[in-house]
C-alpha cells in the first residue's frame, strides 16, 4: 500500500530538515513524498534541494496560502492513502507509516485512519506542551467538539478525488472544515491507532496564540455550515483543548 505524504512550507528553513528526515527515515519505504514551497526567501529552498533525489514530487511556487499548498500537493499524489508532514512538525518514531499502513490493511472497511501526537516547545529542549490522544471515533464526540489531530489523519486518496480537497475560504481553520466533511458529513469509517504518530511544535498557524481568535471566528462559521450547535462544539471544543494542557 503506497502512502503519500505532503510537506507543504514557507520560510521554515530552521525545521524543515527534522521534517524532511523523519519521513525520508521511516522503516516503510513505498512512501511517495511530496513537498511543496511557497517560494521561500530564508534558505528553505537549499534545505529541501538536499533530499531532492529521495523526494518523489517538490514545487516552489507563490501560493494562496498553507491549504492552497496543501490541495496543490493532493493534485500531485498517486498513493493508495494521503498524509500530511506540517514543516514544523516531525514524525514520533520511524515506525509510524508502517502502523498506519497496517491499520489499513487489517480491516477492509477502515477509509481514514488517525492516532495521537504531542505538543513541544519550539527549541531544543523540545519539552511536552501539550498531550493529544485521539482515543476510540464516534460521530457523537464530533458533535461535542472533539475532532482527531489533523497531522495524524491519512485517508484514502480514492475518497479525496470524491468529496474533494481544502475549501480555501478558510484561511486558518480549513482542517477543520475538511474533517467535518468527511468524519460528519460524509461518515466515512475511520480506526483509532493508539500510538502517538507526530511530534508538532507550538507555534503553527492555527496553534498561535495571535491567530486564537480568528481560528475561533472559522470554527463558529464552519460547525454552522456542517449544521452543528456551534456555540455547543466550539465552546466544548476549547474546553477540552485547556484539559490536555492540565493533563500533560
Amino acid at each position: 500500500m503506497r502512502v503519500s505524504i505532503i510537506t507543504v512550507c514557507y520560510n521554515r528553513a530552521a525545521t524543515i530538515e527534522k521534517a524532511i528526515l523523519s519521513v525520508l527515515n521511516q522503516d516503510n519505504k513505498d512512501i511517495e513524498y511530496i513537498v511543496v514551497d511557497g517560494n521561500s526567501k530564508d534558505g528553505t529552498q537549499a534545505v529541501i534541494e538536499k533530499y531532492t533525489n529521495r523526494i518523489a514530487k517538490y514545487i516552489s511556487e507563490p501560493d494562496n496560502g498553507m491549504y492552497d499548498a496543501i490541495n496543490k500537493g493532493l493534485a500531485l499524489a498517486t498513493g493508495d492513502i494521503v498524509g500530511l508532514m506540517h514543516s514544523d512538525d516531525e514524525f514520533y518514531d520511524n515506525n509510524v507509516i508502517s502502523k498506519i499502513v497496517r491499520a489499513f490493511e487489517t480491516s477492509a472497511e477502515t477509509e481514514g485512519v488517525f492516532g495521537d501526537g504531542i505538543y513541544i516547545s519550539n527549541d531544543d529542549k523540545e519539552k511536552i506542551i501539550r498531550n493529544r490522544i485521539g482515543g476510540n471515533f464516534s460521530t457523537d464526540k464530533l458533535e461535542k467538539g472533539w475532532l482527531p489531530l489533523h497531522p495524524t489523519v491519512y485517508i484514502k486518496r480514492n475518497l479525496i478525488e470524491k468529496y474533494g480537497a481544502y475549501d480555501l475560504q478558510f484561511k486558518i481553520a480549513s482542517d477543520t472544515e475538511f474533517l467535518l466533511r468527511y468524519l460528519y458529513k460524509y461518515r466515512i469509517q475511520m480506526t483509532y491507532v493508539n500510538a502517538y504518530f507526530v511530534k508538532m511544535r507550538i507555534g503553527g498557524l492555527s496553534t498561535s496564540k495571535s491567530r486564537a481568535f480568528e481560528v475561533l471566528k472559522e470554527d463558529y462559521k464552519i460547525y454552522r455550515l456542517h449544521q452543528l450547535s456551534a456555540f455547543k462544539a466550539v465552546f466544548l471544543k476549547k474546553l477540552k483543548t485547556l484539559l490536555q494542557y492540565i493533563k500533560r
